[in-house]
């Protein structure tokens, strides 16, 4: 994997920038100039949580497949903002980052130091499902060009090399060697537990509205079906089907408060604030899995799992 990731870096001036947008509406020029200025931002979020995790790991291959996911954020994060000003034809206005996303990132930043690393696993393994097997797709079929193509192309090639690594990490994460690991190091201080539990408090209150605008609004303009993003969320539910999964402490209170979410008289009552909690919409909340596909979920391992979601970006 180290060298398939060396081997496959590019710069953006491998792509051929020359030519001309399609016409476009103006309210779709607004929305892709948008939607890639916020992506540039996500990119470098996700770079974030690479360098944290390159930082908290101990194998050194791991770290240095983590060096290269870093210096593939960054560079996607500079081909969305030049997409964008590709896409800037008529120059309608003037963008910024959407505030929710900048008021989230900060915190989340800070939180992710503080809370042990397979936190971070968890965050980067939804988002990237997020942009992999949804977003990114989507906008590149609303856009509907060659330069964007060519873009997603690239891009996507480094996002399935993420995924399969994080799907290994859930593994790692999850296992009894983990487990084992945690209990051999001493109890942090107090402060450090105070600090950590504040950041992660700090976190919740931003989450869903920097959720909603940033992945729940573009798709419902770019994919008004909603097939893609619950295709996303059915891929976590099956990632969750996995006990060892199910046991960690963070799956434990996200599931917990999913299966609240779950009962009609709790959600008529509750539904807004679990939601805001979870931070996401009710509607990928909901079981998305027939039992079937719970029972073979459960004998996949992670490996399979990790193809099968790739294999999801080639279906509709």
């Amino acid at each position: 994997m180290l060298d398939k990731c060396r081997r496959e870096q590019w710069r953006i001036d491998d792509l051929d920038w020359a030519g001309r947008p399609r016409d476009m509406s103006r309210d779709d020029e607004i929305a892709i100039v948008q939607y890639f200025t916020d992506m540039a931002q996500i990119e470098r979020l996700a770079g974030a949580l690479f360098r944290e995790q390159e930082r908290k790991v101990d194998d050194d291959t791991l770290k240095k497949i983590f060096r290269t996911f870093v210096a593939d954020e960054e560079r996607h994060a500079q081909a969305a903002e030049r997409l964008a000003r590709f896409y800037d034809v008529r120059r309608l206005r003037r963008y910024a980052i959407n505030p929710n996303l900048a008021a989230f990132a900060p915190r989340f930043l800070d939180m992710i130091r503080w809370m042990p690393p397979d936190f971070a696993n968890v965050y980067i393994t939804t988002g990237e499902l997020i942009l992999d097997v949804a977003l990114l797709r989507s906008i590149n079929d609303y856009v509907h060009d060659s330069m964007s193509q060519r873009a997603m192309d690239l891009i996507n090639r480094d996002e399935s090399r993420h995924i399969a690594i994080d799907y290994h990490m859930i593994e790692y994460y999850s296992s009894d060697e983990y487990d084992a690991l945690l209990r051999s190091r001493p109890r942090a201080p107090l402060a450090d537990r105070a600090r950590a539990a504040a950041a992660l408090a700090a976190v919740l209150w931003p989450a869903r509205p920097f959720i909603r605008d940033v992945f729940f609004r573009p798709m419902e303009v770019v994919d008004p079906s909603g097939k893609r993003m619950k295709e996303v969320f059915k891929r976590l539910q099956m990632l969750a089907t996995k006990p060892t999964v199910r046991r960690r402490p963070f799956a434990k209170v996200m599931l917990a408060l999913q299966d609240l979410h779950r009962r009609p008289a709790v959600r008529a009552v509750f539904g807004r604030a679990l939601e805001r909690a979870m931070g996401v919409e009710g509607s990928v909340l909901m079981r998305l899995l027939t039992d079937e596909e719970e029972a073979r979920a459960r004998d996949m391992s992670f490996d399979e799992l990790a193809q099968e979601a790739l294999e999801a970006k080639k279906s509709n």
